[in-house]
């Protein structure tokens, strides 16, 4: 489902920039301080979609991150994780591995493997950080 949906993506804005998309979708990016531990979070307050990224992140994390969070924007936009993790007992995990999925899929978009390049090769040449090669 998550390979599908971001190269509907990918067909549907010309990029698989997920930042370029996140513009178009007119959901608003903010490069902010968000300590030592966390990457990024989406939230949806009062309809308005935001992705927020620690601006401590490479380039290569921030990207990847964007990617993530546009994931939650796309496929659980009325959901607020954040919230749900510290209000609820509700377990996120089935969430973040489908945002992850989505991420790894649109970064990817339509490159495939060159002859003789590894797996982990590939994913690092897509801009995918090694500790999310899992979801591929």
């Amino acid at each position: 489902m998550e390979k599908k949906k971001a190269r509907e993506l990918i067909l549907t804005h010309g990029t698989n920039s997920p930042l370029e998309i996140a513009t178009e979708r007119k959901i608003v990016v903010l490069f902010e301080h968000l300590g030592k531990q966390t990457w990024g979070y989406y939230s949806n307050t009062n309809r308005l979609p935001v992705i927020h990224i620690n601006n401590r992140l490479s380039r290569e994390q921030a990207i990847y991150t964007s990617a993530h969070e546009l994931g939650h924007a796309i496929l659980h936009p009325g959901i607020n994780t954040p919230f749900l993790r510290s209000n609820t007992f509700y377990s996120v995990d089935k969430l973040e591995r489908q945002a992850h999925r989505l991420a790894v899929h649109l970064l990817i978009g339509f490159n495939a493997p060159e002859q003789g390049e590894t797996k982990q090769q590939f994913l690092l040449r897509c801009g995918i950080p090694e500790i999310f090669h899992i979801f591929y």
